[in-house]
């Protein structure tokens, strides 16, 4: 439902230069006010698709309700964000790091590569 949501949504691909601009539309990116110089990041700014936002947490939430135990590389990221954040923190996070994954399959056809979706923190 989510993956169905997220193609009828975005329409032209074109007009999102990066994954970073990609995800800021939904309000899975930090909201930022910036100054002199001086970097100033907030919480998710909520102004792109409630929906598609929505969608996209409860889906990160149902991945960090399984991810305990797991030796694979997303879930040790996990457990190191749990260890650190609150659970909404990460499961926001885990949306955000979710739709920065689905931008290169939109924007440029590729196809899924799980080796190369886990980024250090």
């Amino acid at each position: 439902m989510t993956a169905t949501t997220l193609v009828a949504a975005v329409g032209n691909r074109s007009c999102f230069k990066n994954g970073r601009q990609f995800t800021a539309w939904p309000g899975l990116g930090p909201r930022q006010r910036s100054s002199g110089g001086k970097s100033r990041l907030f919480g998710i700014g909520k102004r792109g698709g409630r929906y598609l936002r929505t969608l996209m947490i409860h889906g990160a939430r149902a991945v960090l309700g399984k991810a305990h135990g797991k030796k694979d590389p997303r879930s040790q990221w996990i457990s190191r964000m749990r260890e650190r954040r609150h659970p909404n923190i990460v499961a926001v996070a885990l949306a955000n790091k979710n739709a920065r994954v689905v931008w290169p399959i939109l924007s440029r056809g590729e196809s899924y590569r799980p080796a190369e979706t886990v980024l250090p923190d």
